[in-house]
């Protein structure tokens, strides 16, 4: 019997016009009040988020999130970490050197900001998308103990699918490299995903894969999608989401993330 649903934001839980429409707000609630855990996966920052964590009453004490990709969970209520995996400032040299070669722009994400060399407008919606400080200042500039979470190629959905081709077999080796959407191409460390993410919580509450829904559409979302005992996809997800997925829902346009919840989980609470 599963206990736990995993989703993900963009893509899935939110519509294109980033709400909540009221046949999944309405099945959250429901699955709640019948006793299922709700968690929000996401590649975004807790704080991106919030918004949504009130809208849906998930800031209990015993509410969790999956965030920047697997990176941090945390409860949603106390921001208490309970597990993170970040990256080093020599990642970020790394990588900076990359998107020069690759001629992107780039940013890195840190708990509250968005750093970017170059002011640009991938970094600005990222910014204002998860409620961050967007800074503009060169890489050597960033004090070397700083929680660096993950680090971004930015750009056009054209540039990033010829330089997504381009990026050396080294960087698959050494990070966790995902395009969680046309315009983000992200870095983290090699251990991070958000299947690694769910895992942690679901070990920190003393649940197994086979009890666990884990629902997405993009590429960051592959790694929950396998680990979960179904997996599924929703029906805009990417070709590669939909391949390896136990289930294919609804699109995010047709309350797929209801449909989930009434057909595995409701139907064995009644």
């Amino acid at each position: 019997m599963y206990k736990l649903i995993a989703l993900d934001m963009d893509g899935t839980l939110l519509k294109d016009d980033k709400t909540i429409s009221k046949a999944n707000f309405d099945a959250i609630k429901t699955a709640k009040e019948n006793g299922y855990k709700v968690v929000l996966a996401t590649g975004r920052p807790a704080k991106g988020i919030e918004k949504y964590l009130k809208q849906l009453d998930l800031m209990g004490d015993d509410d969790y999130a999956v965030a920047f990709n697997g990176a941090v969970v945390q409860k949603t209520k106390t921001g208490h970490i309970i597990a993170e995996n970040l990256m080093k400032y020599e990642d970020l040299q790394e990588i900076y050197d990359l998107s020069l070669k690759l001629n992107l722009n780039v940013h890195t994400l840190t708990t509250n900001e968005c750093i970017t060399p170059k002011i640009n407008p991938y970094s600005e919606r990222e910014a204002y998308m998860n409620n961050l400080s967007l800074i503009e200042k060169p890489f050597d500039a960033i004090d070397r103990n700083e929680s660096i979470i993950k680090i971004m190629l930015v750009d056009s959905k054209e540039n990033l699918d010829r330089a997504e081709k381009l990026v050396p077999q080294k960087f698959h080796n050494k990070y966790t490299v995902v395009r969680s959407e046309d315009i983000f191409l992200e870095f983290l460390n090699k251990k991070v995903d958000k299947g690694f993410g769910v895992s942690l919580l679901a070990k920190n509450l003393g649940l197994s894969p086979d009890e666990i829904i884990c629902v997405g559409d993009a590429g960051n979302d592959i790694a929950m999608v396998k680990y979960a005992g179904l997996g599924v996809a929703m029906g805009n997800a990417f070709p590669e989401v939909k391949k390896i997925c136990d289930y294919v829902t609804k699109s995010n346009e047709e309350d797929g993330v209801a449909h989930v919840i009434h057909k595995f989980m409701l139907s064995q609470a009644s």
